[in-house]
């Protein structure tokens, strides 16, 4: 090849300068070239000469080396590999054994004609036979049926309590509620301990100092706290005891009643 632009033409003839090139053989090597020159001579291609093969295609690359010099390098290698087969069939000489004779090249090179000439016309009844979407058409493929499914749900708020708690049996197991009891400080035994200390509260004192030991923290203060003021109302109303809180939400106060004086609930 020629640069950018094929320098081959139909039957081996050159295109003169200036001359619009239209490659119709689709050359891909001098492989090609010479196969389109065996056909020049009009003979089977076991029956070519290879001697006129030889020269037709040095003449081929003599004329388009005239009109440009970038020509491909393969095709220069075969235009020396046929001078050189040329020179070896008109003056035959002794060779190697490990080396191939005259005859025996030149066999090689017309077999590779035949292959390439079998190939293409393999090419050509390939793409002669009908194709499809162009030459035939398959036949027209059915619509698909297209399912909706609605989903509709009948079960009651029940039925998912009932499955849900079958689920949690399956996966934890039975288990035995067990309530928690919180710790209680009954008005009974707040009474008694106040009522213990009866006589000896001579002045006002916080209720929190009525509280037993172990019930000053978190819910066992709330529950000894509730149990204490419900027993000092019990004893203010018997008449046993006096409370007083200044303001609302104030500390409370308790003293005992002298016998004999009113009630005072502050």
């Amino acid at each position: 090849m020629l640069g950018e632009e094929p320098f081959e033409t139909p039957r081996g003839n050159v295109a003169a300068p200036g001359e619009l090139v239209v490659d119709l053989d689709g050359y891909e090597g001098p492989i090609d070239v010479l196969l389109s020159l065996a056909r020049d001579q009009k003979v089977d291609l076991t029956k070519i000469s290879i001697l006129q093969l030889a020269d037709q295609y040095l003449a081929f690359i003599s004329a388009a080396r005239q009109m440009r010099l970038e020509i491909a390098a393969d095709y220069l290698v075969m235009a020396a590999w046929l001078a050189y087969l040329k020179s070896r069939l008109l003056l035959p000489e002794p060779q190697p054994e490990d080396e191939p004779s005259g005859a025996e090249l030149a066999a090689a090179l017309a077999f590779q004609l035949q292959r390439l000439e079998a190939m293409q016309q393999a090419g050509v009844r390939l793409m002669a036979r009908p194709l499809l979407g162009r030459d035939v058409f398959p036949r027209g493929l059915p619509e698909p049926v297209r399912v909706v499914r609605t989903r509709k749900y009948s079960d009651t708020l029940y039925d998912l309590l009932t499955a849900y708690s079958q689920q949690r049996v399956r996966t934890l197991g039975h288990r035995t509620f067990q309530m928690v009891r919180a710790p209680m400080y009954l008005i009974e035994e707040a009474r008694a301990r106040i009522e213990a200390m009866l006589g000896q509260i001579p002045s006002w004192s916080l209720i929190t100092r009525f509280l037993p030991p172990g019930w000053g923290m978190g819910a066992r203060r709330r529950s000894a706290l509730a149990s204490t003021f419900s027993a000092a109302l019990e004893l203010a109303r018997d008449g046993k005891l006096e409370i007083r809180q200044m303001a609302p939400f104030a500390e409370i106060f308790l003293k005992d009643r002298p016998q004999g004086g009113e009630e005072v609930v502050s």
